[in-house]
């Protein structure tokens, strides 16, 4: 950290040359280091070629790109409106890096919650820390490994571990703390929270800014008066927007399903169809969809299907392979309200419907 801090004081990194660098140099890693990167994400999480592209390769390399082609424009002094009391003075915002940032991120998307936040840091002329996620040990192995060899090691360093060293890191001053809520083990995701004010309440002490993403039940509402080829789209995006995005182990994943009553058995056929097209229909050989993270999520999620209401509920789906820590994307019907399903962030491949009247 002190040498991080040290680098910073030196205002190598202000310098749009070195910022350009290391986002050259971070798309090199990429380019070189493809399989690598795809085959961690398969060794963790089971991610196909496909998603892992969407999800965490492609978006990175699009953003570096972007980042790229922007960078003098955001670094450039902007001009501000004075009053006429203030004549015949000028005025302008001078966008300044913050420091040296801590970014913690986290296993649902271990290459992409690394690097995109890392990016940003780099654009801004930061120095960084990045801590993976402990629970994606191949992902962080191959960040720890290759960040040094590409970027510049005076300013970007990886730290892995567990929450011991997560915990020690917190211990030091920072000029920003960036974190995303899916990163230790907890009980229950809707703990991220908890997490969340712990960093908060660290970041406090030295009035260190903070971003904090902590997830949260998010319900898509479908309107019943769609129908034909629209109906079928709509259809195609919930089972992709569900299941699609690790396997519903996403915060932008949809919690649960706001249905009108007199369409939910028309809902239901049509998330049938298209969850056998894209995944298939046997837990054995699912294809196309990440496996759970490891078995204390598995079982977290098994232990909300098992609750006596939730699994008379259940309409499609259920089963689990427990060897292989698959979970069969599951529907299920106006569970109970009251039911842990129904109040926690189910970070899993579970979708409840949920049945309202006009």
């Amino acid at each position: 950290i002190l040498e991080l801090k040290k680098c910073f004081r030196s205002g190598k990194t202000r310098a749009v040359s070195w910022r350009v660098a290391q986002l050259q140099s971070l798309l090199k890693l990429l380019s070189e280091n493809e399989s690598r990167i795809f085959d961690a994400l398969i060794r963790d999480l089971g991610k196909h070629r496909v998603e892992a592209y969407r999800d965490e390769f492609g978006v990175v390399k699009k953003s570096a790109e972007q980042a790229l082609l922007q960078i003098k424009k955001w670094m450039a002094p902007k001009k501000i409106w004075l009053p006429l009391l203030m004549f015949p003075s000028s005025g302008e915002v001078i966008p300044e890096p913050l420091g040296t940032v801590l970014i913690f991120s986290s296993w649902n998307f271990p290459i992409s919650l690394t690097l995109d936040p890392l990016i940003g840091a780099i654009s801004a002329g930061n120095t960084a820390v990045i801590k993976p996620s402990e629970l994606s040990p191949e992902c962080s192995s191959v960040l720890a490994e290759l960040i040094p060899l590409y970027l510049d090691p005076e300013a970007v360093k990886v730290v892995v571990g567990g929450l011991d060293v997560a915990g020690e890191l917190l211990q030091y001053q920072w000029d920003k703390i960036f974190f995303t809520g899916k990163k230790w083990r907890l009980a229950s995701p809707l703990l991220s929270p908890r997490v969340g004010r712990i960093i908060m309440s660290a970041a406090a002490k030295h009035l260190t800014p903070v971003t904090l993403e902590l997830g949260g039940k998010c319900p898509a509402i479908l309107d019943s008066t769609i129908s034909g080829s629209d109906f079928e789209v709509a259809m195609k995006r919930i089972v992709g927007g569900k299941w699609g995005p690790c396997a519903g182990q996403a915060c932008i994943g949809i919690d649960y399903l706001l249905v009108e009553k007199a369409s939910a058995s028309l809902v239901v056929e049509s998330l049938k169809k298209y969850i056998k097209l894209f995944y298939g229909d046997d837990v054995r050989c699912l294809k196309n969809i990440c496996r759970i993270i490891n078995g204390h999520h598995f079982d977290r999620i098994r232990s909300l299907l098992e609750e006596p209401g939730v699994a008379a509920s259940v309409v499609y789906g259920g089963s689990v392979d427990e060897n292989r820590l698959m979970i069969e994307p599951t529907i299920l019907v106006d569970p109970p309200l009251d039911s842990q399903l129904m109040n926690e962030e189910i970070f899993g491949p579970l979708l409840p419907i949920v049945t309202v009247r006009r």
